[in-house]
């Protein structure tokens, strides 16, 4: 809970394979009060991954159900998969007076931005390495997508750092445990705003 008693809505957008997860997984674990949204998703569950844990993983007709009964705050295609974020969740978050994560794309970070998120301040934090070939090294070395899927990735990530101007914070991910002091920081600085004026 912050200054004015509110929860608050971390929105995090960055490239795929910026580090996001891996940074904001650290910052849970520093800092109390926070909860992960975790977004639906209509794509194949990696290996590494954990269903209801990373994504809760359905199929195309039950992402359809969902967007016809008004369950998710914003939803996208990434990719040709689709992504959406839980509005019971994230009521039930503030309810408890806790703040929550949100790792979203541009585009679901861009419709939030234009509607608002259900009546609560929402801080909108860019996070990326400072270069597209670092980006490229690291989704070489994940090792979860071909040569094309890395391109398609590319093509996409310098799309999405054309839209910094949405953004509230922008976080530099070239060393984790900066990146991780950065957004530790922003979410503290933002628990203690006496006004808020998040849009």
């Amino acid at each position: 809970m912050h200054g004015a008693g509110k929860g608050i809505a971390f929105v995090i957008c960055g490239p795929s394979g910026a580090g996001k997860n891996s940074v904001i997984k650290r910052v849970m674990e520093i800092l109390p009060g926070l909860s992960f949204s975790v977004s639906y998703t209509t794509r194949p569950r990696r290996a590494e991954e954990h269903a209801g844990v990373d994504y809760n993983y359905i199929s195309q007709q039950e992402f359809d159900r969902l967007i016809a009964d008004g369950e998710l705050i914003e939803h996208v295609t990434y990719l040709g998969d689709r992504y959406g974020t839980s509005r019971a969740q994230i009521e039930e978050v503030f309810i408890r007076g806790e703040d929550v994560i949100l790792n979203i794309d541009v585009t679901g970070a861009r419709r939030l931005r234009q509607k608002g998120l259900v009546d609560f301040p929402a801080v909108y934090i860019f996070l990326t390495p400072s270069s597209l070939d670092q980006l490229h090294d690291r989704l070489k070395i994940r090792g979860t997508e071909d040569k094309n899927e890395i391109k398609r990735r590319l093509n996409v990530a310098k799309e999405e750092m054309d839209a910094l101007w949405l953004f509230d914070y922008l976080v530099i991910n070239d060393e984790f445990e900066v990146a991780v002091d950065e957004l530790r920081s922003i979410i503290i600085t933002e628990r203690c705003r006496l006004v808020d004026d998040h849009g």
